[in-house]
């Protein structure tokens, strides 16, 4: 059982966040990790000429964009530069630099822009509805969507018929799609998957393929920590929240039953202001729908950057039952990697 919280500690459980569209809207920008990722910052490794060819097809894809918005004038000297396609897509394993170059699209193009992954895109539908999700977001000039997921024929054909709407309005989105770093097949190129299940708007993207190795050359190896049976979690939690921080303390049940409760579009406000999440009692899960949104809610606190420190089974081994060999395998992989990371203290760049 969870120890009762000093009053210098926060209950997530407690938290019952209320968010707008317009909020949810203005949280579509790249995550902490990508504030001033620029295509001058993109380090191409020389062994892979397709990572220096897809920069410079961004920056021709970028400048085309620009040069598109700007309206003509006296000064003009030439008609501006025409995009052929309206989408493009980064197709690549892991860590070959997608989400950078991404990031990077976003930082150089007008708005109105979004940026987010495609689970937030989902969520945002989910939380308005379509419609007002459509309305939303018409007129915007990009849309980015990172981790593309390809597991969920629903969502995928939601998202499809979302971008199709707005590319009609002139829109013009970059997509990658995901590849985590322990996945079965790791390093192999996506852009099949991709252009099948989007067939509807696969004429509107062109692929930039992007070869190469993961730049960190992580180990897949490792295990996320846990605190020993002689360490008490609130003991912890109380000694952090001590030294000046602001300090979550739930019970994993706890937590687990109130993310049902709350729409994953307003995960993010769970967090707000939270600076190290405490856990007690973590253990595997065998329902697949908490699961899932334990997945969402890892997503937010890794983009937060927000450290955990946890009790009980490391929160890498939480996934039971058959959940490894099912449909959502890649999401929990994803997890389970960014669990290791906000748990060791080793938070890497995104992909």
């Amino acid at each position: 059982m969870t120890s009762a919280p000093s009053k210098t500690l926060v209950r997530i459980v407690d938290r019952n966040p209320t968010i707008s569209g317009a909020e949810i809207a203005s949280e579509l920008t790249p995550p902490p990790q990508f504030e001033h990722a620029s295509f001058e910052s993109y380090r191409p490794d020389p062994d892979f000429p397709s990572q220096q060819a897809a920069l410079d097809r961004l920056n021709a894809f970028a400048g085309a964009w620009r040069a598109a918005q700007r309206p003509g004038g006296f000064f003009s000297r030439k008609r501006p530069a025409r995009i052929e396609l309206p989408g493009v897509y980064l197709d690549g394993g892991f860590g070959v630099g997608k989400t950078h170059l991404l990031a990077a699209l976003w930082h150089v193009a007008h708005g109105p822009k979004y940026f987010g992954t495609f689970i937030e895109y989902t969520a945002l539908v989910g939380a308005l509805g379509y419609a007002p999700a459509v309305q939303l977001l018409k007129g915007a000039r990009l849309i980015c969507i990172d981790e593309f997921e390809l597991d969920d024929p629903g969502d995928t054909m939601l998202m499809t018929r979302f971008l199709g709407e707005l590319m009609a309005g002139g829109t013009r989105v970059a997509a990658t799609s995901n590849t985590p770093p322990n996945a079965l097949g790791e390093g192999r190129f996506a852009a099949a998957d991709f252009l099948r299940e989007i067939h509807a708007l696969s004429s509107n993207f062109e692929t930039l393929r992007i070869d190469g190795l993961d730049y960190r050359r992580r180990a897949t190896e490792g295990h996320a920590a846990a605190l020993g049976p002689d360490h008490d979690v609130a003991h912890t939690a109380d000694a952090l929240a001590a030294r000046g921080h602001a300090i979550s303390l739930d019970g994993f049940d706890e937590l687990i039953a109130h993310l049902a409760t709350v729409h994953p579009s307003k995960y993010v406000k769970l967090i707000d202001g939270i600076e190290v999440i405490a856990l007690d009692g973590v253990h595997e899960l065998t329902d697949q729908n908490a699961a899932l949104r334990l997945v969402a809610f890892i997503d937010r606190v890794y983009d937060a950057e927000v450290p955990i420190v946890a009790s009980g089974l490391p929160l890498d081994e939480v996934f039971g039952g058959d959940m490894m060999n099912g449909g959502y395998r890649k999401k929990y992989l994803r997890a389970m990697s960014r669990m290791i990371a906000l748990t060791t203290g080793e938070l890497p760049p995104h992909d």
